[in-house]
C-alpha cells in the first residue's frame, strides 16, 4: 500500500466548544478572549508542530451567519494549503460543512470540534482534532466532518445530541 505525502496543513479556528473555558467570574463557559484558542495547545500536546494555525473567530456556532461562513470560505479558497482543517463549533458544524461544499472549493477541507471544552482534560478535542489532521491530508478534494473517530462527507454530517455524538 502507498500512502499519499505528507502534505502541508492549515488549522482555522472559529471557536466553539473547542476553546472555551471556565469563567470563574461568570460561572460559565466562555472564550478567553478573541484570540485565546486552545488549538496550539492542544497541537503540542500530541507532539504535532506543522501546522500553520490561523484564529478567524472566537464564537459559539450558534451565533454563526452565512455572513461569517463567507469569510470562513474566501480564507480557504485564498490559503496555499491544499489541506484545510475548520474548527468549529458542533451546533451548526453540518451547516458550514454543507455551505463549503456548495462552494466548490478545490481544496480538503475537514471540520472538527469537540463535545467537551480541551481546557477541562477530560475533552474530546485533542482526539478530534488529529483525526481531522490526518484526514485533510489522505482524503480526495471535498468537505467532510471529522468527529469521534469517524469521517462525515459534508452531506451526512450530523450531530446526535441525545446520544452526545456524531452519527449517520
Amino acid at each position: 500500500m502507498t500512502l499519499p505525502l505528507q502534505k502541508p496543513v492549515r488549522v482555522l479556528i472559529t471557536g466553539g466548544t473547542f476553546d472555551k473555558v471556565h469563567n470563574w467570574k461568570e460561572e460559565n463557559l466562555d472564550f478567553l478572549d478573541s484570540h485565546g484558542t486552545q488549538v496550539p495547545r492542544a497541537l503540542e500536546e500530541g507532539r504535532c508542530f506543522f501546522p500553520v494555525v490561523e484564529t478567524l473567530f472566537q464564537m459559539d456556532s450558534l451565533d454563526m451567519t452565512d455572513d461569517h461562513r463567507a469569510v470562513l470560505a474566501t480564507h480557504i479558497e485564498n490559503a496555499g494549503e491544499d489541506a484545510i482543517v475548520v474548527t468549529h463549533g458542533t451546533g451548526t458544524m453540518e451547516h458550514t460543512a454543507k455551505y463549503l461544499a456548495g462552494k466548490n472549493l478545490a481544496k480538503t477541507v475537514v471540520l472538527t470540534g469537540a463535545m467537551r471544552p480541551h481546557s477541562l482534560y477530560i475533552s474530546d478535542a485533542g482526539f478530534n482534532l488529529g483525526g481531522a489532521i490526518i484526514a485533510a491530508q489522505t482524503l480526495s478534494l471535498g468537505v467532510y466532518g471529522v468527529m469521534n473517530g469517524r469521517v462525515f462527507e459534508a452531506k451526512d454530517l450530523q450531530k446526535n445530541t441525545e446520544a452526545g455524538r456524531f452519527d449517520i
